[in-house]
């Protein structure tokens, strides 16, 4: 049964280092007892409130379940906005950081730091979406943290090992940084060296093309056609070395990296890409997830 009435409830966490993570809980305005949950990890230069990112956690919600959408700890933007003001952070943000993030925010649900009093958030049974390096650390969590049991991922980067350019490397042996440009802001966003030796020195444990094999869980890799920054043969690759018996990889025909979204979102209606990514999520929740188990 699809939901009408959603409602967002909003807070904050720390990490075991003192960092805060904002949050937002999207759930059923009207149910009662337990309700499965779905968490949301952003990507890179990403945040929970970017362009559609909350329409599309109010719909999934509507499927009968609690959606965590939340900022990783580093990721530079502190609050419930959209400023990259601690760019500091953003500096330092390692896969690690971010993996250990998506552990804290499980374990906060089990500890009940978050909470709803309008329900039960079943912690012992997660799904969990991603977007880009979202969906990178999303297929890492889902290889290692047990509670984790269905996967989708949308515009998931296979290994960041390989989008990171020869330029980066120089600046990081010479600099020990390198610079991003955000276009959106026009802010130059530097990048540590300490992030590129992270990824190299545990690419075991974060390389989304390596955790992938292990994995057979339910797992949905949904794919821009037209995805210029990380090319649709990411989804493809994905797929292939994925060894569960219940996968799929869906291409969105026409579909750029963001399924025809951007930030600020100030149109009435949502791409129509991107409905179709919401959907397709939906429906893959409702087969694997929502319902099995919990």
């Amino acid at each position: 049964m699809r939901h009408n009435s959603i409602k967002k409830e909003s807070g904050k966490i720390e990490t075991p280092e003192g960092l805060p993570i904002y949050y937002d809980l999207y759930l059923p305005t009207h149910t009662m007892g337990t309700l499965p949950l779905v968490l949301f990890l952003h990507g890179f230069k990403g945040f929970k409130d970017w362009g559609t990112f909350p329409d599309a956690c109010y719909e999934i919600a509507r499927a009968g379940c609690a959606v965590l959408a939340f900022n990783f700890s580093m990721n530079g933007v502190q609050g419930h906005y959209d400023t990259f003001d601690r760019l500091d952070l953003f500096e330092k943000e390692t896969f690690t950081q971010d993996l250990e993030d998506v552990r804290t925010v499980i374990e906060a649900v089990q500890k009940q730091e978050i909470k709803t009093s309008s329900a039960i958030l079943d912690s012992d049974s997660v799904a969990i979406i991603g977007h880009s390096r979202g969906g990178h650390t999303a297929i890492a969590a889902a290889a290692e943290i047990p509670e984790i049991n269905t996967l989708i991922t949308w515009s998931a980067v296979a290994d960041y090992g390989k989008h990171i350019s020869e330029k980066m490397k120089k600046d990081w042996a010479k600099k020990g940084y390198t610079e991003i440009l955000n276009s959106r802001t026009g802010q130059k966003m530097k990048v540590d060296k300490i992030v590129y030796n992270d990824l190299i020195e545990n690419s075991d444990r974060l390389i989304a093309s390596k955790r992938v094999q292990s994995l057979t869980m339910p797992c949905c890799f949904i794919h821009g056609a037209q995805d210029k920054t990380v090319p649709m043969n990411n989804a493809q690759l994905l797929f292939q070395l994925c060894r569960s018996p219940e996968k799929e990889r869906i291409l969105i025909n026409g579909a750029d990296h963001t399924f025809g979204s951007s930030h600020p979102w100030e149109k009435e209606y949502l791409p129509e890409a991107f409905e179709e990514v919401i959907e397709k999520s939906m429906e893959w929740l409702e087969t694997y997830f929502i319902g099995h188990g919990n």
